[in-house]
């Protein structure tokens, strides 16, 4: 009996699971989002057929505006993306341009340089200072 209810439920749950995945992929209109809500509200409350047309308008107001505040959202990290995107590409073209003028000994000791100061939590490719020349810029002591 155990066993029965153990794969039962182990059944119901890859059911609901695959049943969730496939329903990701498509985001209901904000008419069907109003109207869904005011379904259920008018069944728990016993709307009115009156209170239902008016509770309807102001979830169908506010689904839009849902909606656009998203596609706002989603518009302004696209943009941060390619700005980033953007921005990585102009590092990627001053470290090149940097690199051609090196020998292959001070590139060697430029990426040495860079990745002490990544440990350290500064940018690479940023003014690299020795420790001294910033705890005097700081004005702190010598530990």
């Amino acid at each position: 009996m155990k066993k029965w209810i153990l794969t039962s439920g182990l059944v119901l749950m890859i059911g609901l699971s695959s049943f969730a995945q496939q329903r990701g992929g498509e985001r209901p209109t904000p008419e069907q989002r109003a109207t869904r809500m005011t379904d259920k509200m008018a069944e728990e409350l016993k709307l009115s057929d009156d209170q239902k047309k008016q509770i309807l308008a102001i979830n169908l107001e506010n689904a839009k505006k849902r909606e656009q505040d998203m596609e706002l959202r989603e518009k302004e990290n696209e943009a941060r993306k390619a700005d980033m995107e953007a921005k990585k590409a102009e590092m990627k073209k001053q470290e090149d341009s940097i690199k051609a003028i090196l020998t292959e000994e001070q590139r060697t000791k430029w990426e040495e340089i860079k990745l002490s100061s990544k440990d350290r939590g500064h940018r690479p490719g940023g003014q690299i200072e020795d420790r001294e020349q910033y705890r005097k810029r700081k004005g702190g002591g010598s530990n």
